[in-house]
């Protein structure tokens, strides 16, 4: 798009410290796990987004993006019809993004900056405005905390088939028990050893599986009415009411609000 390449490998070794890709994808578009010599900041305007590492999964509307450090594999699907708009970052150029992979909270400011940066030439003037658009697209992405909504990966072999059960169906209700004698455990030794393979209780786990599942539904403009009737609750205000307090907003506002340029872990 806009005369450049679609190509990441293309923009690995630019010579810029950022270069900006744009490409359109379509719902249930995935691009398998990779990595690359620079840091990554994955951000889409429309739909959302689901990035998976070995640190788990990471799913984003439009008011946010995923920061992948460099030579981290990672792989992500669409949901809904995404216009991806990323950013390739020389790792040194930022040294206050973390090495681990976070959700960054794109303001309407840093949205702008971030479709401009992609219709810019990949060799662009460093001293001129471009360069300065540049440089203030990377003094916003400063770290401050952000509600994401992150499924964290399970480093336990023996609970894996749980996490993918639980993944497959998230409308179903898992008791402790259920879930204890589903592994062949002891509902105590589940608890202890799901909390610290995932750093997650076992019931909050459950359900940022279905907040996960709930936004790549509601990405694909699926009603609030049957994303919550698909899920197990009783009412729409009941599952908007559990939206709220997880992710301080409700189903609707998710895809529409801005927050400013922060990051959380």
């Amino acid at each position: 798009m806009y005369g450049k390449s679609e190509q990441r490998d293309d923009y690995q070794d630019v010579p810029r410290p950022v270069a900006a890709m744009a490409r359109d994808l379509l719902d249930g578009h995935h691009i398998p796990p990779h990595e690359h010599r620079r840091a990554q900041l994955i951000y889409g305007t429309t739909g959302a987004i689901t990035v998976v590492t070995g640190h788990g999964a990471w799913v984003v509307p439009a008011t946010r993006g995923v920061w992948v450090p460099a030579g981290l594999t990672h792989a992500m699907t669409c949901a809904g019809a995404v216009a991806m708009r990323t950013l390739y970052i020389e790792p040194q150029r930022n040294w206050r993004l973390p090495a681990d992979p976070t959700v960054v909270s794109v303001s309407p400011l840093l949205r702008e900056l971030i479709d401009e940066a992609t219709r810019l030439p990949v060799a662009y003037e460093r001293e001129g405005r471009d360069g300065k658009v540049m440089d203030l697209l990377l003094l916003l992405l400063a770290p401050h905390p952000v509600p994401a909504l992150h499924l964290p990966a399970c480093a336990d072999p023996q609970l894996l088939g749980l996490c993918e059960a639980i993944r497959q169906a998230p409308g179903r209700t898992w008791t402790t028990a259920e879930a204890a004698a589903y592994t062949h455990m002891s509902a105590r030794s589940l608890q202890r050893r799901f909390t610290a393979a995932t750093g997650l209780s076992l019931a909050r786990w459950v359900q940022q599986a279905r907040l996960v599942h709930a936004v790549t539904l509601l990405a694909r403009n699926t009603p609030v009415t049957a994303v919550a009737t698909g899920l197990g609750y009783a009412t729409p205000s009941a599952f908007t009411a559990m939206f709220r307090r997880a992710l301080g907003t409700t189903p609707s506002a998710y895809f529409a609000e801005g927050e400013g340029a922060h990051l959380s872990r």
